[in-house]
């Protein structure tokens, strides 16, 4: 793919940092789950509470945070550094908890931290991203990420299973790789004097949802009931748990479906800039729904695997064109701010669809839980394309 060496500067570092951070953060992700479920007693519903109460926390943040990079004048590195710092000092910690609520407070805080980063950081690649590999760029970002996530979980696998140390132990070595990362922002991420220059101190972009263009409305609010669809991918693993399969050949899965969605994040963005970022979005939510009903039907290790890695392949594929969309739709002085109503959309919604995932789950089981995901999934993909795709293709033609 020679288009990578069109890829700015600025998006490889970020690239970079993602992998760096997300090492990190999979080291201890995975291990929530078994955590509330073998050491603290909790179960499905409470891991529903604890993950999205962490999503919703740090929703308001992403809109203010991005708002306030455009106000800056699109001098969003530091928000980027504050946010990663916040999050790798915050979450060792997890591993000294003695109960499910301590768990959740601390899971909030370092979503906090990705409250204060993501919608600057989204906004940085795409100023620094010419709009014809904008969706290569975002690929990029995805799989560096989900490589990240692939490193972290077989990282801790290799340590639970050739040393002494334990879940707790593991959680707070992932501090050293968030460490690098936080490190490689400060000294690494560089932002274009000459356009900030120009941009200095712009008016604050409205904050009212009629503000945003018909188009981004109507995006935004079918994306948020994708987000009923699109539950915590800890349910994954807290299934096989709950299967029987040990926690290591657990963390394996997890960085398989990892490796999945890192190979196809990349060529998945570099076919959205070629088919259109918005019949990738498309594509991605229908394979969401396909993935989630083979999750239903999964009924042993084997086959929950095979499912997993489905998932991670169909729907990596999407996850850049996801947010290039967004910078396609937003003009150039309000990106901040529309990543920002990009991010609290998914976090406002998080809540309610763990808890309503969780809640099916703990009265209904597992298969049925997986299989509404799957139902309100081909029910976004339908809005999306009956109900919002001519406004798309006139917004972003508008932009």
């Amino acid at each position: 793919m020679s288009n990578l060496r069109q890829l700015p500067r600025t998006v490889v570092v970020l690239g970079a940092v993602s992998f760096f951070n997300d090492l990190a953060s999979e080291m201890v992700t995975p291990l929530i789950p078994i955590l509330l479920a073998a050491v603290l007693g909790a179960g499905p519903l409470v891991l529903g509470l604890v993950e999205g109460a962490a999503e919703a926390v740090s929703a308001f943040l992403k809109l203010w945070s991005g708002r306030y990079s455009d106000w800056l004048g699109g001098r969003r590195k530091w928000l980027i550094f504050s946010g990663y710092l916040l999050s790798n000092l915050v979450r060792p910690l997890m591993g000294l908890a003695g109960n499910w609520p301590q768990v959740a407070a601390l899971r909030s805080i370092d979503r906090v931290g990705k409250g204060i980063r993501a919608a600057p950081r989204d906004a940085l690649v795409s100023d620094a991203t010419p709009p014809a590999v904008r969706g290569l760029a975002y690929g990029f970002h995805r799989a560096l990420d989900n490589g990240g996530a692939m490193g972290g979980s077989l990282a801790a696998a290799a340590v639970l299973a050739w040393t002494p140390l334990t879940l707790a132990q593991i959680i707070l070595v992932s501090a050293v790789p968030g460490a690098l990362g936080v490190l490689l922002v400060a000294f690494g991420v560089r932002e274009d004097g000459r356009r900030l220059a120009v941009h200095e101190r712009q008016p604050l972009p409205t904050l009212q949802w009629d503000g945003l263009s018909q188009a981004m409305r109507r995006y935004l609010a079918v994306l948020a009931l994708f987000t009923f669809a699109r539950a915590s991918e800890t349910f994954i693993v807290l299934r096989g748990h709950q299967m029987g399969v040990g926690v290591v050949e657990l963390l394996l899965m997890w960085s398989a479906l990892s490796f999945a969605k890192a190979l196809s994040s990349l060529r998945g963005g570099w076919w959205a800039d070629r088919l259109g970022h918005e019949r990738l979005v498309l594509f991605g939510w229908l394979s969401h729904a396909a993935a989630f009903a083979l999750l239903a039907f999964a009924a042993s290790g084997l086959m929950l695997w095979g499912a997993a890695i489905v998932y991670g392949l169909l729907t990596g594929a999407a996850e850049g064109a996801e947010r290039a969309l967004i910078g396609d739709l937003a003009a150039a002085g309000e990106r901040g701010t529309a990543f920002g109503w990009y991010n609290m959309t998914l976090g406002l919604a998080a809540i309610p669809a763990g808890l309503l995932f969780g809640s099916v789950w703990q009265w209904q089981g597992a298969p049925a839980a997986f299989f509404l995901a799957s139902c309100l999934a081909c029910a976004a993909a339908a809005l999306l394309h009956f109900w919002a795709a001519r406004h798309i293709a006139l917004g972003r033609r508008n932009s």
